[in-house]
């Protein structure tokens, strides 16, 4: 008799329990809830109640179930773009020549800038509806999630150890099946974290991302973040603190219910030969466990996409039995002479656009205020390095620790900026202080939790048996730190790190700009430039600033974390 092609299937049919029931009744209200949410999309904008915010707290419960909803909705698209986007950077050397470029100008293009660019565009595909509006902050959701993720993916794919590539050439993998077998498992400990690292970034813009502004008509659509901005607007610390209690309810209910069976779920991905420290399971997992209908759909689709990444497809195309390097040399050079054409037309377009209303005094003072943005980003790099990586050391390496940090890290690094403006323009007016300083440590917190979250993914992976051979020739303190952890975390604190820095440029559009009530403190910086042209409807400075604040980024990226990335591919890979 044949073998069973779907294991799920061998156990025959399963009755349901009591487990069962209450897991039907979780997953008709979550359906109940989309279903709410997805028709409050498909009405007018003049729609009585459509886009009106108060500040009754009984709302909270459907403004948190909007926000969170627009927050996956952009997470699955971040999912989509990682695994093709950041595939594509890593697997082709001349699209890697595009694509870790357009990556770098991408995560540091600010979310202002997105929007001011996507909101006529969302708006004419569905006009006079919400979900234009919806799509617009969906949009820029998204442009605070992805990029990190495709970093992260880019970093894995780059750095799956040599020995395993190997074996799946002895196996006779095809490309299809490396990728699911293979490169997929490698990269999801570190997909993880990053992936609640990218719902936790969400939250920090949520305010931005949810104001939608079209000329002088401005739109709020319902949510956390509006009901923030409206309450900061109107000096309501007590609907403050409700917005928080809010967003500290929803954290805590997504991270028990997925972020803590997915990261107990990529623990096995370890690349290790012994075992390792490891948590018990999360109460949820258990619970699924001990279900029977749903264990056995789930079986089903996790036997499906067993089969479907077992298939054998090949994208590589047939080996060829002569290469000739006169021929590569040759598309290499057709490639960068595209590359520069296409570089040199755009730069074109752009200095055109601006022209009109510009000069190159403006052009002087952007590049000015971007050099103190600058000088903002590296000392808090700095110091979120020291701070962090010791803590995401400590952490990785502590997986029962690890797990009770994580709803606390997640909480922290979505923890709106907007929501400490009170007391720091409180503190800095009272004692007629500089905003150009005491309004840097607000850019911190779009830097310090990439770097964090990065180093305990890079700590958790770290291999057991190498912890184990350092253990038994006794290597500790300093040394310990030089020869091993540092080299084993290198590669995902360097993507951490280039988050950061894409993030904290980020940040400085929130940051430099401070307000409470009537009262406004702005420091000097490229992060403000943009704010201010964007509130007066200047678009030409707008796209300068971007385009400066891009410059900037990438640059800093080429001279510093590119070489290092170079460094950690080929030194400090498992292999």
């Amino acid at each position: 008799m044949p073998a069973t092609t779907l294991p799920s299937m061998a156990a025959g049919w399963r009755l349901p329990n009591l487990w069962d029931a209450a897991a039907f009744v979780c997953v008709i209200g979550a359906l109940i809830a989309v279903g709410h949410v997805a028709e409050g999309t498909m009405t007018r904008i003049d729609a009585p109640g459509a886009t009106e915010i108060t500040l009754n707290p009984a709302n909270l419960p459907e403004y948190a179930l909007r926000t969170t909803m627009r927050m996956f909705a952009a997470l699955a698209a971040s999912l989509l773009f990682t695994f093709t986007y950041g595939t594509a950077a890593a697997k082709s050397r001349r699209a890697a020549l595009v694509l870790v470029p357009v990556l770098d100008v991408l995560q540091s293009v600010p979310i202002l800038g997105f929007l001011t660019f996507t909101v006529v565009f969302f708006m004419n595909l569905f006009p006079g509806r919400v979900l234009g509006l919806e799509l617009a902050a969906i949009f820029a959701i998204f442009t605070s999630q992805a990029w990190n993720m495709a970093f992260s993916m880019y970093q894995s794919l780059k750095t799956v150890p040599a020995d395993l590539h190997e074996a799946s050439i002895s196996f006779h993998l095809t490309s299809w099946q490396r990728f699911w077998k293979l490169e997929v498992p490698f990269a999801a400990p570190g997909l993880v974290w990053n992936t609640m690292m990218s719902m936790s970034g969400g939250w920090f813009f949520v305010v931005a991302s949810e104001a939608v502004s079209v000329g002088n008509s401005s739109w709020k659509l319902p949510g956390i973040g509006s009901y923030v901005a409206l309450a900061l607007e109107k000096k309501d610390i007590t609907a403050v603190g409700w917005a928080i209690l809010a967003m500290l309810l929803v954290i805590l209910l997504y991270d028990q219910l997925l972020f803590r069976p997915l990261v107990a779920w990529s623990a096995k991905f370890r690349f290790e030969t012994t075992a390792g420290a490891t948590a018990s399971d999360p109460w949820m997992l258990r619970l699924m466990r001990r279900t029977r209908l749903l264990k056995f759909c789930g079986e089903l689709v996790g036997d499906a996409a067993a089969f479907i990444g077992g298939m054998r497809f090949s994208f590589a195309g047939r080996p060829r039995v002569v290469s000739s390097a006169k021929a590569s040399r040759a598309v290499d050079i057709t490639w960068a002479a595209v590359l520069v054409v296409v570089v040199g037309l755009a730069t074109w377009r752009v200095a055109q656009f601006a022209s009109h209303s510009l000069s190159w005094s403006d052009v002087r003072t952007a590049v000015g205020l971007g050099l103190i943005t600058l000088l903002r980003v590296v000392v808090l790099m700095i110091v979120a390095t020291l701070i962090w990586v010791p803590i995401g050391v400590w952490l990785g390496l502590r997986p029962v620790w690890a797990r009770r940090a994580q709803p606390i890290a997640q909480f922290l690094a979505a923890f709106p900026a907007n929501l400490l403006f009170p007391p720091f323009v409180l503190f800095i007016v009272y004692f007629h202080l500089s905003p150009d300083i005491w309004l840097t440590p607000l850019m911190v917190l779009g830097t310090q939790w990439y770097i964090l979250f990065n180093v305990i993914a890079g700590a958790a992976a770290f291999p057991g048996d190498l912890k184990e051979v350092a253990s038994n020739f006794r290597v500790g303190g300093l040394l310990w730190w030089r020869k091993v952890i540092i080299p084993g975390i290198f590669p995902y604190y360097i993507t951490g790190a280039i988050t950061a820095s894409g993030g904290s440029w980020n940040a400085a559009i929130v940051a430099e700009v401070a307000s409470w009530g009537n009262t406004k403190l702005q420091a000097h910086g490229l992060g403000a430039y943009i704010a201010d042209a964007t509130d007066k409807g200047d678009m030409a400075r707008v796209v300068l600033g971007v385009v400066v604040m891009s410059a900037f980024v990438v640059l800093f990226n080429r001279l510093l974390w590119r070489p290092m990335y170079g460094y950690a591919q080929r030194r400090l890979t498992l292999a």
